[in-house]
C-alpha cells in the first residue's frame, strides 16, 4: 500500500469517496490535478498557515525545508505598532531619502495585488515591519533557502514563477516560492525599472551606513544574484519564520 503526504498552501480540495478511483485537487488558478486512489492506503493533507499584516492583508505560505516563507510580496503600509510608513511618489524625493518609504511600481496601485509594494531599506525595520513571529529574512535565511533548493547557482530557475518573465525567462517554481518579476525603483533618480526582467528582495542585514544586502533573480539567469547595494533602492520584501 502507498501513503501520500501533501502540503497545501492555497488549494480547494474536493475528495471523492475512497472506494472510488480518483481524487481531484482543484487549484485557485483554475487548474486541477487528478490522483488515482487505487492502492493508496492513506493520504494526509497538511494545510499551510497564513499570516496577516497590520493592514489586514493575508499572505499564503509554503514550507521549504525547515522554513516557512510567504509566497506573496509584502504590501503593508503600516508598521506593526500602527505607525504609517511614508508613501513617496515623487522621483526626486525618493532618490534623496535616507529615511523609510514605500511605493507601488510606477506609482500604480493596480500592480500591488500581484507584485506587492517596493520599500527602501530604511523601512526594513526588523522589529516593526513583520507581524509577530515573522521576520524579514536575514542573510542566513536566504542562504538556507538557496542551499535547500540545490544551491544558489541554479536556484533562480527553481524559484521563479512559471509566468510573467520576459524572453522565456520563466522558472519552474519547483518549491512554490512563486517569485514574480516585480521590478525595482532606482536609488539615483527614483525611476522604475525591471518589471518582467528582475525580482529583488531585501535582506534585513545592512552593510555599512549606505548599503544593505539584497537577493535577486533575473530573466536571463538561472542563478541567484546576491550582493550589497544602496539602501535607497526600492525592492520587494518577503517574510520568513522557522518551523
Amino acid at each position: 500500500m502507498k501513503t501520500f503526504l501533501f502540503t497545501i498552501s492555497f488549494l480547494l480540495i474536493t475528495l471523492s469517496v475512497f472506494g472510488q478511483t480518483k481524487m481531484v485537487i482543484h487549484k485557485t488558478d483554475g487548474q486541477k490535478d487528478t490522483l488515482a486512489t487505487t492502492g493508496i492506503e492513506k493520504i494526509t493533507f497538511i494545510v499551510a498557515e497564513t499570516v496577516t499584516d497590520f493592514d489586514g492583508n493575508i499572505y499564503h505560505t509554503v514550507q521549504i525545508g525547515n522554513q516557512l516563507w510567504t509566497v506573496e510580496n509584502l504590501r503593508v503600509t503600516k508598521y506593526n505598532d500602527g505607525t504609517d510608513i511614508p508613501k513617496v511618489i515623487d522621483n526626486g524625493a525618493w532618490a534623496a531619502l535616507t529615511t523609510d518609504a514605500y511605493c507601488a511600481y510606477n506609482n500604480d496601485e493596480n500592480n500591488v495585488p500581484t507584485y506587492g509594494y517596493l520599500y527602501n531599506w530604511y523601512a526594513v525595520n526588523p522589529l516593526l515591519l513583520a507581524p509577530a513571529g515573522w521576520r524579514v529574512p536575514t542573510e542566513a535565511d536566504w542562504t538556507i533557502l538557496g542551499d535547500f533548493v540545490g544551491g544558489e547557482s541554479t536556484a533562480g530557475t527553481k524559484l521563479k514563477s512559471t509566468t510573467g518573465w520576459l524572453n522565456n525567462g520563466n522558472g519552474t517554481d519547483d518549491y512554490g516560492f512563486s517569485a514574480p518579476s516585480g521590478g525595482f525603483r532606482l536609488n539615483s533618480n527614483g525611476a522604475f525599472s525591471g518589471m518582467g526582467y528582475n525580482a529583488d528582495w531585501w535582506s534585513s542585514i545592512g552593510y555599512g551606513s549606505a548599503f544593505a544586502y539584497r537577493w535577486g533573480l533575473s530573466y536571463d539567469e538561472i542563478r541567484v544574484i546576491r550582493d550589497f547595494i544602496s539602501k535607497r533602492y526600492g525592492f520587494s520584501v518577503r517574510l520568513v519564520r522557522d518551523l
